[in-house]
Order: structure tokens, then sequence, then C-alpha cells
């Protein structure tokens, strides 16, 4: 999927490999920097064992998720002429009868005349947030996918970016709720259709969020996993950066779940729905008690060498999950899956039972919208007045 260097002297590898292979063989990688000389020849560094992480948790299904970390002894490609990264994977007697021994090499990275540049390593990052998204598929909302990216760029700023993966679902009514924030720099789309013929789980998301991480380790300060039907929200008195510096002695902190009903809208709406975004209408959040919520988290990322959906595990430094009343995000799944319009139900109650699950009135983002109309308004202009159906 990708390599990068993770400093002077080592790289990151983020591929698929054979499950079965890794759960039943011992398969290693071994990786080999070769710098160009003037004279067109080459001279090899020395070649070390590469460290391997399989970060999906034992998920994978066919193919599971492999991130290889190469350091070597001392700094490599730095003379400015150029070279590449060779990885090598020994099967060790494991696989096809035919291929019990078999080698596989693999040209990871090739480095231009002058093109690496070791001050990145140190400097400030060009960002302080950037989201990472997990893997877009499917017949997307336009509609949801407008509001989730306006509200965001607003919480997080102009020194912000965000990664989306199209692995199928940024169709055309997608792409133009994107553009005019493709063009006003905020955001990177990334195809990886391609991925798609890989039988990994779940869309090869570990793949997704671990190339994302390598690929953009040093261009920013704090980086966001987290999905497009999920929004991150501080306190009225608060702000994204105060609550992040107050987390700065930790490498890694998650984030507390407010699931809310993709169902139930108010009475007071009605007739008037399919003019509202989904943050104004839905606005019945589950307190159903006992029940273990997934989380989502936030990284400073030159600590971490691997990473997962709801969390990393491979961290340099503390994790804390206490960040109640700092930060938390509101999840309406299946949302932006869903063409039709989500209101299913209408409630004139500010507490309500749903097919057995209790639900309580908030209207927190509900609060918000207008002032996200207006930002995205002077932001971008009115471009999106008309969202595409």
């Amino acid at each position: 999927m990708g390599a990068y260097r993770g400093g002077l002297n080592s790289f990151a590898v983020i591929g698929l490999a054979s499950k079965p292979l890794h759960v039943y063989g011992k398969p290693t990688y071994h990786c080999e920097y070769h710098e160009s000389t003037n004279t067109n020849n080459t001279t090899s560094s020395t070649v070390v064992v590469a460290q391997q992480i399989l970060p999906d948790w034992g998920y994978g299904r066919v193919y599971t998720v492999v991130v290889l970390n190469c350091t070597f002894p001392d700094p490599v490609g730095l003379v400015g002429v150029g070279g590449k990264l060779i990885l090598r994977a020994f099967s060790n007697g494991g696989g096809d009868r035919d291929l019990m021994n078999s080698t596989l090499e693999i040209q990871a990275l090739s480095e231009d005349m002058g093109s690496v540049n070791a001050s990145i390593y140190t400097s400030p990052p060009k960002y302080d947030y950037l989201y990472c998204g997990s893997s877009l598929y499917g017949n997307l909302s336009p509609e949801r996918v407008r509001e989730w990216i306006a509200y965001h760029v607003k919480l997080f700023g102009v020194r912000s970016h965000f990664v989306i993966h199209d692995a199928g679902g940024v169709h055309q009514g997608v792409l133009e709720v994107l553009k005019p924030w493709i063009h006003g720099g905020y955001v990177t789309l990334q195809d990886i259709r391609e991925q798609e013929r890989f039988d990994g789980y779940y869309h090869n998301q570990f793949l997704v969020v671990n190339d994302c991480l390598h690929r953009y380790r040093f261009m920013t300060k704090w980086m966001f996993f987290f999905d497009v039907d999920e929004f991150i929200y501080v306190p009225p008195k608060s702000t994204i950066k105060s609550v992040l510096d107050s987390l700065s002695d930790y490498t890694q902190f998650t984030i507390e779940q407010m699931p809310m009903s993709n169902t139930l809208c108010l009475t007071a709406d009605a007739g008037n729905t399919y003019r509202k975004w989904g943050m104004e209408k839905l606005v019945y959040r589950d307190v159903k008690r006992g029940i273990r919520r997934d989380r989502k988290y936030a990284v400073q990322p030159r600590n971490v060498i691997a990473t997962g959906v709801h969390m990393s595990q491979n961290v340099v430094g503390k994790t804390t999950h206490k960040v109640e009343g700092r930060i938390k995000y509101f999840h309406y799944h299946g949302t932006v899956a869903n063409r039709r319009e989500p209101c299913r139900q209408l409630v004139n109650a500010t507490e309500v039972t749903f097919q057995g699950t209790p639900y309580v009135l908030d209207t927190t983002l509900r609060d918000a919208a207008p002032s996200i109309k207006r930002f995205e308004l002077k932001t971008i202009g009115t471009v999106l007045q008309r969202t595409p159906q």
C-alpha cells in the first residue's frame, strides 16, 4: 500500500499479506537500502530484520495488515543522490508446498536525487489537526457528507486538513460536495478503490488508517481517527485547541460516544424535515445503561508506530481514556449510508422509549447548526445551496 520514511535511518512499509501464513507460519522480512552513486553503481547498506506489527488484532480475513518497521543502525540515503529501499519477504516453510521456502523481493520505495528533506523530522508540522478517514464505500448521502465537512472545518480551523479515502463511496454527488473544500486546500481525496479487490477486514480499514498515519505522520501535531457519521464536540467555553493543549502530555486519548437515534425527530419539524440538516432534526440520544460503546481517538503521530480503528496499541508515551466533560462525539449511525429521509418517527417529548431503547432530547448539535450554515456560506459561498441528491 505504501512505504514512508520515519526518520533519517528508519522506514515504515504498510501492506497486505496472507493471514493463514501469519497464523500458521513464521514469515520474516528483511530491509536493505541501496544508495546511488555518481557512477550509477550502488552500494548496499547493512541489511536489517524488519519489526513486524499486525495491527488488525486478528480481524483480518484472507488478508491481514502488516506494518513493517525498518530501522538501520545509521542514517541512509542522505548523500543527496537518491536510493531505493528493498524489502525481502521470506515464507520460512509456510504456504503452498511448492513455495515452502520462497523469497519475494519488492522495491518498496525509490527516492530521487535530493528528495530527502531531513528537516521535516524536527520542524514544526504544517497542520495542527489532520483527519485520517476510513474507507468510504457504497451509495453515500451527499447531504450528510456536506454538513459533516462544514462542521469539522469550522471546529478544527484553518490549520487543519482532511484526508478522505475513496473505496467507491465518493460518487459524483459526494464529489460535488467535497470539491469546494478540495479547492480551498482543506481536503485531500485518496483513490483506494484498487484495494477493494483484496478480502481484508471491513474494506481494509486497518490498512487505510495505517497508510494515512505514516504518509502524514510528520505533517500534523494531532491526528484524528473517526467516521463521517460522527461529529466531534467540545463544550462552548472550550476550543479544540484548549482541549488538546490540556491533553498534550498524552500521546493518545480516546473519545466518548454519544449515540443518536437515526430515526426519531421532533413533531415540531413535521413537513419541514427535508429542509433541515441531519444534525438539526435527529435530536434524540440513546441513554441505555450497561452497554460498552465504541470510542474513537486522536494521537500525536510522531510517537505512534502503528494504529487501529478505535485506538492504537503501538504508541510511545501515555494514553488516557478520561476525557469526560472535555471532548465527546455524537454518532448518527447509518445516516450517511441512507439516501432516504431519516426521520421515520416524529416525537413530542423530552424522554421517550422506542423499540425498547430509552432516549432523551438532546439539541446540542441542533443548536449549533445555524452557525455551521453561516460558516459554510462565508467560506465557500452558495455553491452547495442546492445540495446534490
